[in-house]
């Protein structure tokens, strides 16, 4: 299994972002996937997630309404569109897949986003 994220790096406030995040060796369909993000110095944050077939999206409250996820299962692929950023939203994001009881098995190495003017 791997996970691989892109398209991190430095934005104003107020900016938009399309994280990316590449999946192989299983098969993508079969699982739920979600975005964590840790800020520096702070614990593990769920931002978002979705399910096998894109149909159900849930979000924080810290990104309700300005985050979107999404998926393309012929692409094998896992999306984070994140606009209206905030300096608050800086942090390492980073790709989850979900397994069983909504634990998670296999993380991506992460890409940092970081929202200053």
């Amino acid at each position: 299994v791997q996970l691989v994220e892109s398209g991190g790096g430095l934005v104003q406030p107020g900016g938009s972002l399309r994280l990316s995040c590449a999946a192989s060796g299983f098969t993508f369909t079969n699982n739920y996937m979600s975005w964590v993000r840790q800020a520096p110095g702070k614990g593990l944050e769920w931002v978002s997630h979705i399910d096998d077939d894109g149909e159900t999206t849930s979000y924080s409250n810290s990104v309700q309404g300005r985050f979107a996820i999404s998926r393309d299962n012929a692409k094998n692929t896992l999306y984070l569109q994140m606009n209206s950023l905030k300096p608050e939203d800086t942090a390492v994001y980073y790709c989850v897949r979900i397994v069983a009881y909504w634990s998670y098995d296999y993380w991506g190495q992460g890409t940092q986003v970081t929202v200053s003017s």
